[in-house]
């Protein structure tokens, strides 16, 4: 059966691979299964044909067959339980593996996205120069934490898992802020996920459509 997964038209992110879309293509990438991408404007996301697929009206949604998912995490996870490449055998250090996944969306995330709302909608607000500077304190203090425990390993548990590929991906979303640039080991370790032959090749998929947009 074919996989089908949904992606927008026209990213917000022009292109740099931040939509979450390219979570879901990267670890379709990693386990070496073909996909096709049905791209959506922000007015069909709210349309009943695909809120029937995702209730809130986002992307991606995944479809196999009579299975439909929707949330990025939830995919990634699917994929990795289904095909090999991304959660270990042994049962032990595949549930450490799918803790990291837990904690890049539910620990990793939330604060960086906080700043990302935060400087796209609340620049003009008399509190924002008081705000951000509290964010990005938290933000600091959850990268000095990963920093630690990385410490000087390529991946957070001995072999690229699905974990690194969420938490790679979380991070990828400071990578202009400078933020990451203060723990070297993280950098680097964006940096190997970003070299993975299956990244790029997602990169350039997701790349094709904005540029496609942009000129067509």
């Amino acid at each position: 059966m074919t996989i089908t997964i949904t992606a927008f038209e026209r990213s917000p992110d022009r292109g740099k691979g931040l939509a979450r879309d390219m979570r879901v293509r990267w670890a379709l990438e990693e386990v070496g299964q073909p996909y096709d991408v049905r791209l959506l404007s922000f007015k069909a996301m709210k349309e009943p044909t695909h809120l029937a697929l995702h209730p809130f009206g986002q992307i991606p949604t995944y479809e196999e067959g009579d299975l439909v998912l929707f949330e990025s995490g939830a995919i990634v996870l699917h994929i990795a339980e289904h095909y090999q490449g991304l959660l270990p055998d042994d049962a032990k250090a595949r549930a450490r593996a799918i803790t990291w996944m837990f904690a890049a969306l539910t620990t990793m995330e939330p604060p960086i996205v906080d700043r990302e709302v935060a400087k796209l909608l609340e620049r003009d607000e008399t509190w924002y120069e008081q705000r951000l500077p509290m964010v990005e304190e938290r933000i600091r203090k959850r990268l000095s934490e990963l920093s630690g425990h990385l410490g000087d390993a390529d991946w957070l548990g001995g072999k690229f898992s699905a974990g690194d590929l969420l938490m790679v991906s979380v991070l990828l979303r400071l990578k202009s802020s400078g933020l990451l640039d203060e723990y070297r080991n993280l950098s680097a370790y964006v940096a190997r996920g970003e070299a993975r032959p299956a990244y790029k090749r997602a990169f350039e998929a997701q790349l094709v459509v904005f540029t496609a947009a942009s000129t067509g």
